[in-house]
């Protein structure tokens, strides 16, 4: 059986990055705010949000920076990471029907404790609606031998994570 686990400690380097993209849609909202209970109208009323600065509904903050999480806990470090801490910075709204890419981009990483940086970026197009840093747990090969595999289903291996070209 294949195993479940990301990246490794041993396996992260400085520079190494990925991203997820995902359109936003009108259910994306709705659901979103039926799973949180944050049910502002400016996400979920147009008459009422064409009143704010905003001219119209946006996303939930929250929900694109969700897309940070689906990075980190699916491809870079992978499954197996624990999310020690995040910052945001909401720096534009989202609307129906934007995608939203987030990016993930590793700053730091400190073997001895199993820990990582990375820096976090949401973009729609050109525009960054959403910045920070988040910190990371990530366990050790060494760890982890002779652990039994959980059951489940496999997932694909890590791809292959280049630096960012910028």
């Amino acid at each position: 059986m294949q195993d479940l686990h990301g990246y490794y400690i041993e396996d992260i380097e400085v520079g190494m990055t990925d991203s997820y993209g995902k359109t936003v849609t009108d259910a994306d909202i709705v659901m979103f705010a039926g799973v949180s209970g944050d049910t502002n109208p400016v996400h979920l009323n147009e008459n009422f949000a064409e009143q704010t600065l905003f001219r119209g509904r946006i996303a939930h903050g929250m929900l694109a920076a969700s897309f940070i999480s689906t990075v980190l806990g699916t491809r870079l470090p992978g499954p197996g990471c624990i999310y020690m801490g995040q910052t945001l910075n909401f720096r534009a709204p989202v609307k129906v029907g934007d995608t939203v890419r987030a990016r993930v981009t590793v700053t730091e990483v400190d073997r001895a404790k199993k820990r990582i940086k990375v820096e976090t970026v949401c973009t729609v197009g050109d525009t960054v609606v959403i910045d920070g840093e988040a910190k990371l747990m990530v366990s050790s090969r060494e760890a982890r031998k002779d652990k039994p595999v959980a059951a489940g289903g496999a997932v694909p291996p890590p791809q292959q994570h280049t630096q960012a070209a910028e």
